[in-house]
């Protein structure tokens, strides 16, 4: 299997089972190995007391795309740290794209940059997620059906 689909298939089964992401309001993009790419459309919902979107609302769609970068090549791997700089407040209304891509992957740690953009192209946010490996896939591979037979 080719790194893209196997990045497209771990998303697929990510997402089935994503209900945070959905409850959100975020939209899956591209995926690819060690990339990915969220949207989320500012709602009211989502703006806190300044009447900008919440930072937390913002985090999360970031965290959601380093989720799907750092499980693109269907080994199950979580968050170990992260941080977030805010640059520019969101607006409601604004289309927010998370852009998430692999900087380094050594062993079982993996560091990720994820850019916050608007419709305009400015950015909102910018996060540095580093990953750690966990037992487990999220699919079942070829070569994984073949070895328990």
């Amino acid at each position: 299997m080719d790194a893209k689909t196997r990045a497209s298939r771990a998303a697929a089964a990510m997402w089935e089972s994503d209900q945070a992401s959905k409850w959100l309001g975020m939209e899956l993009g591209e995926v690819d190995e060690g990339r990915a790419e969220l949207v989320l459309t500012v709602a009211a919902h989502h703006c806190n007391g300044h009447g900008i979107c919440h930072g937390g609302v913002t985090f999360a769609l970031a965290d959601s795309a380093f989720a799907f970068a750092c499980n693109s090549r269907n080994q199950s791997t979580v968050a170990q740290h992260n941080v977030i700089s805010f640059t520019a407040p969101a607006q409601l209304g604004d289309r927010l794209t998370a852009q998430a891509r692999e900087v380094s992957l050594t062993g079982r740690s993996g560091i990720y940059d994820i850019r916050v953009s608007n419709q305009d192209g400015v950015t909102i946010a910018e996060m540095r997620g580093i990953s750690r490996a966990i037992k487990g896939r999220l699919f079942e591979e070829e070569e994984q059906r073949m070895e328990r037979q």
